[in-house]
């Protein structure tokens, strides 16, 4: 369990600080653009699952961790240690930008354009549509595994790039909870762990009940 936990913390701890981080160092120069801040988010899922996929599963995400609960993939006492771990390795990504960059554009917090609404449909089809790539590309027995960080990088990428812009496209509680809380935007952080654990959880339950036996 020991090295489960290391490996889920440094995955998450990565994929905050690089993600959040191309958000911070955008609003500050300017020359990463919208889309390389969504291509950031897909190379850095992508790379830390080959890296810690196999001594963890690499979920990153408590939302992802609550979906393999509901499929019975994992105890609930595991799911419990995954999730307080990444909560904390996303705490200690966005304080490493705060003490690099100061409070700067909320430290990439993900903060709805319009209304409460729009945003937790947008955060629920998104997490959904994840939770379906990692189980149809990582988990099925008839999955090419191998190919799974690509399909899940992609995914998550392609979601950052049109969704981004309006809802922050967070699909990880464990992202915006770091950010929010180091920020102080605590506003609308419950849409992200919310509609993003319902998302989850809806795809894991249709997931069992569409594939193949």
């Amino acid at each position: 369990m020991t090295k489960k936990l290391i490996a889920e913390f440094l995955g998450t701890y990565f994929l905050i600080l690089a993600g959040t981080g191309a958000i911070v160092t955008n609003f500050i120069t300017g020359d990463l653009t919208h889309v390389g801040v969504a291509i950031t988010w897909g190379l850095v899922v992508m790379a830390m699952i080959y890296t810690f996929g196999h001594i963890s599963g690499a979920h990153f995400n408590p939302a992802v961790t609550i979906g393999f609960l509901t499929n019975r993939s994992i105890s609930g006492k595991e799911a419990t240690f995954y999730i307080v771990t990444q909560i904390l390795a996303g705490l200690a990504a966005s304080t490493t930008l705060l003490i690099l960059f100061g409070n700067i554009a909320n430290l990439g917090a993900t903060l709805p354009r319009e209304g409460w609404l729009q945003t937790f449909i947008i955060e629920f089809i998104l997490t959904f549509f994840l939770m379906m790539v990692i189980l149809g590309s990582a988990v099925h027995g008839k999955a090419v595994k191998s190919f799974a960080g690509i399909a899940i990088g992609t995914t998550v990428g392609l979601e950052a790039m049109f969704a981004g812009p309006i809802s922050g496209a967070s699909m990880n509680p464990a992202r915006s909870i770091g950010p929010a809380m180091l920020s102080g935007t605590l506003e609308h952080l419950w849409i992200y762990i919310v509609a993003t654990t319902l998302g989850s959880i809806a795809a894991a339950v249709i997931y069992q009940f569409i594939r193949e036996k």
